[in-house]
């Protein structure tokens, strides 16, 4: 079972990459959080990620992460009724891990709904599932320092369907032209930006 690689992206996309490790390429799925990390120390090398290893009807998925942290609430998704790894690298690419981890403990099934590919009874039975684990779910993932409203802004653009680098130009526009506003005001801004692009 494979659990960590480490080497140089050779291509890369919100929903997956080709890692280069000593010449053999491995396609590995990531959640979106980790591709943001990716292209944020573009032209870093190496690059690590934790990988989930998935054999499937004789086929072998590989999901990464660029924390174990990802990695464990990745494996505490899984875990729970109906939710498949395609599934859960998508959930944690619809909501960052404490806003998740907040959901849950609320069992705030609206905000759990929001999340493409997650409805009424998959929220449901992750809140029923894991709900009573928040705790222990909360301690085994390791601090990590809280992103900034402008990740979280241009995440929510690349959710939307916006190429990464177009979402992030349209937030700095946006945080131009309105330095103090909150994170609504600045995502409408910044839609405005891109319906002209």
């Amino acid at each position: 079972m494979i659990g960590y690689l480490q080497g140089r992206v050779f291509e890369s996309t919100p929903e997956r990459i080709l890692l280069d490790v000593g010449g053999v390429g491995y396609e590995v799925h990531i959640p979106l959080s980790t591709y943001t990390e990716i292209k944020r120390r573009a032209g870093e090398v190496p690059i690590g990620l934790y990988v989930y290893t998935h054999l499937r009807e004789g086929a072998l998925e590989l999901f990464g992460f660029y924390t174990a942290r990802e990695k464990l609430l990745f494996e505490k998704l899984i875990a729970v009724g109906g939710i498949g790894p395609k599934l859960g690298r998508v959930i944690l690419s619809g909501m960052a891990a404490e806003d998740l981890l907040a959901s849950l403990a609320a069992g705030d099934l609206v905000r759990l709904s929001t999340i493409p590919g997650v409805g009424k009874k998959t929220a449901e039975r992750m809140v029923l599932e894991l709900k009573d684990k928040i705790r222990e779910l909360a301690a085994d993932l390791p601090e990590r320092p809280a992103a900034s409203p402008s990740d979280d802004l241009v995440l929510a653009l690349v959710n939307l369907g916006y190429k990464a680098n177009e979402a992030e130009r349209a937030v700095a526009k946006a945080r131009q032209g309105a330095p103090d506003a909150g994170f609504e005001e600045l995502l409408r801004a910044s839609l405005k930006v891109l319906s002209r692009a």
